[in-house]
């Protein structure tokens, strides 16, 4: 696995060094690079990663605490399993949040989001993203949003704290070109549903929505997983 060091300049403070470090083995746990059941110690991912065993340490922790690892003592660190079981629950919550969200939508007066979100997705088919990274943090939005919009900010916090939590299967949904579309069209129609003030339409639209992706996600993660795990054994 070829990483690139980071900088352990004595200017660095230790606190964005483990930030930084963070941030790098996260992408490496969301690439498949550190596959799901990897077991690992803090000593290899230190020199592989050429940094010091504090910052790693409150970066493995952090981690540990947003149950992307497992720790055992003794014996080491852990990418833990992917549980669709888990996923299957927080798409379930997802889906109170966002649905919540639209009916409050349909019923208020001042709707100033509906303009917003118009503009990045009521566009024409050449004009739409297609870069799966982009598309990926728009789809976050646009789902946030929605939420955001009800003025709640303790509905909010949980709905970002599931985004976090299923974005290391969400994302992968975006990586096919058919699955932009979709989004793009199921989002257009959810849209003017709420413009519209078709609560029950939008609603329907939304439940279906997410529940076709999660279904695509665990199909997409699986058969990523897959290859992944072919990759290493060719090479090993």
């Amino acid at each position: 696995m070829n990483l690139v060091p980071l900088p352990t300049s004595p200017a660095l403070p230790a606190t964005t060094l483990a930030e930084r470090v963070y941030a790098q083995i996260k992408q490496l746990i969301f690439d498949f690079v550190l596959l799901p059941g990897d077991r690992f110690s803090e000593s290899d991912l230190a020199n592989r990663v050429q940094v010091s065993r504090t910052p790693l340490r409150q970066a493995l922790q952090r981690l540990q605490r947003e149950g992307f690892l497992l720790v055992f003592p003794k014996s080491g660190w852990q990418v833990a399993p992917l549980d669709f079981e888990a996923f299957d629950q927080l798409y379930d919550l997802r889906v109170l949040l966002e649905t919540h969200a639209v009916t409050r939508l349909c019923e208020m007066e001042e709707r100033p989001v509906l303009k917003e979100l118009a503009e990045v997705w009521l566009v024409k088919p050449h004009e739409r993203q297609m870069a799966f990274i982009t598309v990926d943090r728009l789809d976050e939005a646009f789902h946030s949003a929605l939420v955001r919009a009800t003025g709640n900010t303790e509905m909010a916090r949980v709905h970002d704290d599931i985004t976090e939590r299923i974005r290391i299967i969400r994302r992968l949904d975006f990586t096919k070109p058919n699955r932009v579309e979709a989004t793009y069209d199921e989002h257009a129609r959810i849209l003017r549903a709420i413009t519209r003030r078709r609560s029950d339409e939008a609603l329907r639209l939304l439940r279906a929505h997410v529940e076709q992706s999660k279904l695509e996600v665990r199909h997409i993660t699986l058969d990523t997983l897959y290859q992944a795990r072919q990759r290493v054994a060719s090479s090993a």
